[in-house]
Parts: C-alpha cells; structure tokens; sequence
C-alpha cells in the first residue's frame, strides 16, 4: 500500500511504482471512479474507438493506397528506430 500527500493545491502525486503497475506512461491518462465508503478506484484510461476508425489511415492523399510491400517497408524502417 502506498501512502500519498495532498497539496495545499489538492493533488496528489502517485508514485512511479504505481503508474507503472497502471500500465500508464508520461503523458496518459488515468481515470478515477468513486466507489461508496469514500474509497476511489484508479484505472488507467485506454482509447476508445472502433477499427473502421483506422480505415484509410495509410491512404495517400490524391495518390493510390500503399501496397502491402510498401507498408511493410515502412513499418520495418520504424522498427528499425530510423524514423
């Protein structure tokens, strides 16, 4: 169990330790839900969305879509840490 401070601000600062268990990074969002009893839950907030949001993602503009050789260039150069 972890202990936390407020600030005369009301924040608290959770512990690295705990935003690594959330799964949460630098710059994500975490969601609070207030439960009875004055207890809170804390869950790190995923996006979103369904998949035909993705759909035309890769498509140039004015230009034919990528092949799939094409696609996997990219996504290999981005593995490769040269983006």
């Amino acid at each position: 169990m972890s202990t936390l401070t407020v600030t005369a601000k009301g924040q608290v600062t959770l512990r690295k330790d705990v935003l690594e268990h959330l799964g949460v990074n630098p710059g994500e969002k975490i969601t609070v839900s207030k439960l009875p009893n004055g207890r809170i839950e804390v869950t790190a907030a995923r996006p979103t969305g369904k998949i035909s949001d993705a759909f035309g993602f890769l498509k140039r503009k004015g230009g034919p879509s990528l092949s799939i050789e094409e696609i996997n260039k990219i996504a290999a150069y981005g593995w490769a840490g040269k983006r």
